[in-house]
């Protein structure tokens, strides 16, 4: 190994790809000259660069065109194939100019003529073609994550409609949060329906996993829940459709789907849910907020012999439901012994605000989850509220 000046610090690494032992010991004392620092390695041929682009990871390459394995242009796209994050900088005899201007449109940062270069041209070279290799990896990740958030954005839409509501004075609020890791979508969806015979349908969702097919998943059955509801279907007849699309639609067949769908009658008091293995719910009284988990069946997917039991329930006049994903509970606490908030934990800090309304209730209580457990958010969740305006 050469080292070409000392640096406190990080020193980038080069390696050389030259057959020419004597064209080697040139670029070696050049780069001694150059005043940049870098860490030099040398591989004789194509096949050794491979294997030393992927042993050593360097920053930067330095290309003969000109290789006993390689024919005609066949070198550079091997090496870029390998290089990862690494400039290439590409050699060409004074004759082949030419070859230079086509590596750089094929992929290259830069090119030098050999013979013509000076020690401090060949610094300049490769401290600016590091560069550039690092401006076009920024603007190449800028665009991915603006293709991404455009997709998330669509995504987004189809998982979170606008509630389809006509005549009946319901309140509907609601919050998704995209998993802090990643900050990608995941499959939890929810939506709200008006039919025309006045009852309001309401379902919540979670797609197993997180990512763009189990988003993409959670649009699909979001979709076909509301068409389903539109034309009559409702408790165990839905789930029931609802899984055999989920059977077609999904990946792969370990994937599967909690969901609880209920409907709010007319009379503003009666509700009649069904579950399927989906967590259970806050009611919303003028004492305060309790936990309803009633019996429930299967989650969709799975393959377990089981139907949905229809659970009934009366509101009192403004009381009201949340709704919500696991994302918004199963975390882990801060300190030792290792302790999860669980749905009980979310209790207790929906019970401190049950005092507020709809939106000012689901803030304080998705702000509240992130200060008990801050650094847990490894799913999505989403959650909303119906409440009914007994004022109207």
């Amino acid at each position: 190994m050469a080292h070409a000046g000392e640096h406190d610090g990080w020193v980038p690494l080069v390696l050389l790809v030259e057959d020419d032992p004597q064209d080697a010991l040139i670029v070696r004392e050049l780069l001694e000259d150059s005043g940049l620092a870098v860490r030099l390695e040398w591989a004789r041929s194509v096949k050794e660069a491979r294997q030393a682009l992927r042993r050593l990871r360097p920053q930067c390459v330095l290309l003969d065109l000109d290789l006993p394995d390689a024919y005609a242009f066949s070198a550079l796209p091997a090496v870029l194939e390998e290089a990862g994050d690494a400039a290439v900088v590409v050699l060409t005899g004074l004759a082949e100019e030419q070859a230079g201007l086509a590596a750089v449109t094929a992929g290259a940062q830069d090119y030098l003529v050999k013979g013509r270069v000076e020690a401090e041209w060949l610094g300049r070279a490769l401290r600016y073609a590091m560069q550039r290799k690092q401006a076009e990896q920024a603007a190449v990740a800028l665009h991915a994550e603006r293709v991404r958030a455009k997709e998330n954005a669509r995504l987004e839409r189809g998982l979170l409609p606008t509630p389809l509501l006509q005549s009946m004075p319901i309140q509907v609020a609601s919050r998704y949060q995209a998993s802090r890791g990643s900050q990608t979508l995941g499959g939890d969806f929810f939506d709200v329906v008006e039919s025309d015979d006045k009852i309001v349908h309401a379902v919540i969702g979670d797609v197993c996993g997180h990512g763009p097919d189990e988003a993409a998943l959670g649009v699909c059955l979001r979709i076909a829940w509301r068409a389903l509801v539109l034309t009559g279907l409702e408790g165990g007849a839905l789930l029931r459709q609802l899984e055999r699309i989920l059977a077609a639609e999904r990946p792969s067949p370990e994937i599967f789907v909690t969901m609880s769908t209920l409907v709010l009658e007319p009379d503003r008091r009666t509700v009649r849910l069904w579950r399927a293995g989906h967590p259970g719910m806050f009611v919303h009284t003028p004492e305060g907020v309790t936990l309803s988990e009633p019996a429930q069946g299967p989650a969709l997917g799975l393959p377990i012999d089981g139907d949905w039991e229809q659970h009934v329930m009366e509101l009192p006049p403004g009381g009201g439901l949340t709704l919500f994903t696991d994302g918004l509970f199963e975390r882990r606490l801060p300190g030792e012994p290792p302790r999860w908030l669980g749905e009980e934990g979310l209790l207790e800090l929906a019970r401190k605000r049950a005092h507020l309304d709809g939106e000012r209730f689901l803030d304080a209580l998705v702000e509240d989850v992130e200060t008990a457990a801050p650094e847990t958010a490894a799913d999505d969740l989403a959650v909303v509220h119906l409440r009914w305006n007994d004022d109207l």
